[in-house]
This record gives structure tokens, sequence and C-alpha cells, in this order.
């Protein structure tokens, strides 16, 4: 499982990698912050221009997008399961 740094100003986070996708042009990562066992995860989406150095995230928040995606990982892997 791949693991990542988020930077948020004076603080960093590091998340694993579950699963990602491209929906519609965008691409969207599947994270949690343990590597194994149950844990939250979190969807997060790409804002990030080609020209960018490092990729810049958000979560996902909007309610309509949020379970279109999760519904789409929840596809994806048949043997986690995605609680909204």
């Amino acid at each position: 499982m791949e693991k990542i740094k988020f930077q948020f100003d004076d603080d960093a986070v590091d998340f694993y990698v579950i699963e990602e996708t491209k929906i519609n042009g965008i691409n969207y990562i599947l994270v949690t912050e343990e590597e194994e066992g149950d844990a939250d995860a979190f969807i997060l989406k790409d804002l990030s221009d080609v020209e960018d150095e490092e990729a810049i995230y958000e979560m996902v928040e909007e309610e309509e997008e949020l379970e279109y995606v999760s519904n789409i990982f929840s596809e994806i892997l048949d043997d986690i399961e995605i609680q909204k």
C-alpha cells in the first residue's frame, strides 16, 4: 500500500492509499490513516494542474459527489465495505 504525506501549514499527516480511480477526467483516491484493519477512510479529489510540482488534493464533501464516488470505490473493492 502506497504511503503519502499531506502537508497542512505546519502539520503533516500520513495517509495510505487504498485505491485510486479517474472519473470524468478527475483523479480520486481513497485513503486511510491506518495501514491495516478497520479505519476511517476519506475520498480525496486531485485539483492540481499539469504544471504543478506537487499534487493538490481536497476532501470530497459535496454529498452527491461523495455518494457517487464511494459507490465506484465499493464496486472496485469487492472485499472492503464502505459505510457512508
